[in-house]
């Protein structure tokens, strides 16, 4: 047996046993690194025997490091997250009533619809991309991220070019936050913010609790959690979700908001709304995902879809992505022919996303906002 196949047998081992224990987890988000992902292929270097003899011998002990190299890599990469250790989080009780927190939504509430002249006329889409990229760059490997400390108040997540455009948020935001003061955290404002923004625009009942701490600058993730509107692998939604706990039928439910808002060439660089009704939560995204027939926009910008019938809708590729993988597809078909369904798992689901890494204390109350 030659150098270059002891090295190729070798390395095939290491990563399989390196792997066997999560296969239903990385099985996909492995395949994906292979087919999609750049930088992070295996180094072509290894596949190359040397001169036969002592070379040779030195070339299969490199190899069989290397492989074993690789190998603790995907281990590291797709099981520990960032750091090796959770990091624990101390239970805080609300200085707020239920009562009060019901006050806090209704003053978001009424802000929604203050001005006309703000893309479609309301504020409500922004508020739920705030509360969502507040919450989703949570890591259940170490217990960072999350709607848990508000960290985009600093300057280095506030820049993130995936958080674009929602300073408008923060700051529609802010005179509530100073109106409560210290009793009312940001980290909890925001997350309130999406809960009326979903509600008010037609959606779910979503159940609320109340106890988020805001954390200092230094508690920030690193930039790249969250979800990159030019993937074009289905995979890549499940190594962004499967990362924060959620299967593959809450990442399609989530997904399902885009039914509201807007893209913006000067926030995303991609331009328009999903659907025909921006403003009004529904299952439509679903609808129009697979009713419409789709082409690629003809322009200067990033890659996107249009509806070919008017070209005034669009579709990014991670969302057409959901058409190319058959148990993501399964759900756009049943949301988009039972919108009370997409409702019930949006919910749950978005709750879900709202509490991840939150250490709520015994006894919590669990909040059903009223709708003003």
């Amino acid at each position: 047996m030659n150098a270059r196949t002891v090295a190729s047998l070798t390395l095939r081992s290491v990563r399989s046993s390196v792997l066997r224990p999560r296969v239903t987890v990385l099985s996909t988000t492995t395949a994906f690194r292979r087919g999609y992902a750049t930088g992070e292929q295996q180094p072509s270097g290894q596949q190359h025997a040397g001169p036969k003899g002592k070379g040779s011998n030195n070339l299969l002990w490199a190899a069989v490091a290397g492989a074993a190299g690789i190998g603790g890599y995907y281990y590291y990469r797709f099981t520990q997250g960032d750091l090796t250790e959770a990091i624990p989080h101390s239970p805080t009780k609300s200085k707020l009533t239920p009562a009060q927190f019901q006050e806090v939504y209704n003053d978001i509430a009424k802000l929604l619809d203050s001005n006309p002249d703000y893309d479609d006329g309301s504020y409500a889409p922004v508020l739920v991309r705030l509360a969502w990229h507040a919450s989703g760059t949570y890591s259940k490997h170490d217990n960072t991220g999350g709607s848990y400390g508000a960290t985009m108040r600093f300057p280095i997540e506030a820049e993130w070019s995936a958080n674009a455009g929602l300073k408008v948020a923060r700051d529609l935001l802010e005179p509530i936050k100073k109106k409560y003061g210290d009793a009312l955290s940001y980290s909890d404002l925001w997350s309130v913010g999406g809960v009326a923004a979903i509600q008010e625009m037609g959606g779910p009942t979503i159940k609320w609790r109340p106890g988020r701490v805001d954390q200092t600058a230094d508690k920030t993730t690193p930039d790249g959690r969250l979800p990159d509107a030019n993937a074009e692998h289905p995979n890549h939604h499940r190594e962004i979700f499967y990362r924060m706990g959620f299967n593959d039928q809450e990442i399609v439910a989530l997904l399902g908001a885009h039914a509201i808002g807007r893209c913006h060439t000067s926030r995303s660089g991609f331009d328009g709304p999903w659907t025909f009704s921006p403003t009004t939560f529904s299952n439509d995204f679903y609808k129009r995902l697979l009713e419409e027939k789709w082409v690629v926009k003809k322009w200067k910008g990033p890659k996107q879809y249009v509806d070919k019938n008017t070209g005034s809708i669009m579709m990014l590729p991670t969302d057409m992505s959901l058409t190319k993988d058959k148990e993501f597809k399964k759900w756009v078909e049943i949301y988009a022919k039972d919108e009370e369904r997409f409702f019930e798992d949006f919910a749950k689901a978005y709750q879900k996303l709202l509490e991840l890494g939150v250490p709520f204390e015994e006894g919590t109350p669990v909040i059903e906002f009223k709708r003003l």
